[in-house]
């Protein structure tokens, strides 16, 4: 279902405090929500918020048989889903294109940028590797949700550990949490995803990190996926609005900024649950 289009007192009234640099929630026109980050017992469970935007994301791992055309290497799959719950604007059992852009978009930045080393999920080369499933459901949509999921996904993977894995022989064995330390995932990098939202006035400024209004009043988005070592991993520009390069570039430098600290939010946080796990040692 197609989301009601804002009523023209409101498109006035936000093109306007726009023009002025303000924002609806106190915003400057650079200046992101502060993300939250709440993790489960579970080892790679983890709930992300960007204001009142919440994602769930949680990996899963089973032992399969690696395709044939890559026999050394694990498998890695994306699945998203918007619910009713998250907005009245998507229905149950449909797809809707918000939802096959960020399956797409998060399949781009954590899978395709080889984030995290495929090789190292192998186990017996052709016979053997681990499946890793990412699942992300977005239970909140105020803006934004691809950010969200993003940086709920990448801390997922952070966050989790698979099973240790002893092979002897032709025999596998999969060794419990509870008979040996699960083992991190080996990540190449971090990649974040910084959004940033334009308008049909060119007087107007791009905003980081769009509202829901916002997003529904812009005439274009732009997503820059990349690392605190300013890598770029993806760059999507959906919208018909022409950006000359040099604003790219511009966007690109505080892209970097937002990345950088994300990165120093995520190691803090995830230093903050291990320290409140107790570990036990028979």
């Amino acid at each position: 279902m197609r989301p009601p289009s804002p009523s023209i007192p409101e498109k006035e009234f936000v093109y306007e405090a726009l023009k002025q640099s303000l924002r609806l929630d106190g915003r400057n026109h650079l200046d992101a929500r502060t993300p939250t980050l709440d993790f489960r017992q579970e080892l790679g469970w983890v709930e992300c918020g960007y204001g009142k935007t919440r994602v769930i994301a949680y990996v899963e791992a089973k032992m399969t048989k690696p395709p044939p055309e890559r026999p050394l290497e694990g498998i890695i799959t994306i699945h998203s889903e918007i619910s009713p719950m998250a907005s009245a604007d998507y229905e149950p059992g449909r797809p809707s294109e918000e939802e096959v852009t960020i399956t797409r978009m998060l399949d781009k930045i954590l899978r395709r940028s080889d984030a995290i080393d495929k090789e190292s999920l192998c186990v017996v080369a052709g016979q053997r590797v681990w499946h890793l499933r990412l699942t992300v459901h977005c239970l909140a949509d105020a803006g934004n949700m691809l950010d969200c999921a993003c940086l709920a996904g990448i801390v997922a993977f952070k966050h989790f550990r698979k099973p240790e894995v002893e092979v002897i022989g032709d025999e596998v064995i999969v060794h419990s949490p509870l008979e040996r330390s699960p083992v991190p995932l080996a990540i190449h990098h971090m990649p974040f995803c910084v959004t940033f939202a334009f308008f049909p006035d060119p007087s107007i400024r791009p905003v980081l990190d769009p509202s829901l209004l916002e997003q529904r009043l812009s005439t274009g988005l732009m997503s820059i996926a990349l690392n605190a070592q300013r890598e770029i991993c993806v760059l999507q520009k959906a919208g018909g609005v022409p950006i000359p390069a040099e604003d790219v570039l511009r966007l690109i430098d505080i892209a970097v900024t937002v990345a950088k600290d994300l990165d120093k939010f995520v190691e803090k946080r995830l230093r903050e649950d291990w320290g409140s796990r107790k570990i036990e040692v028979v």
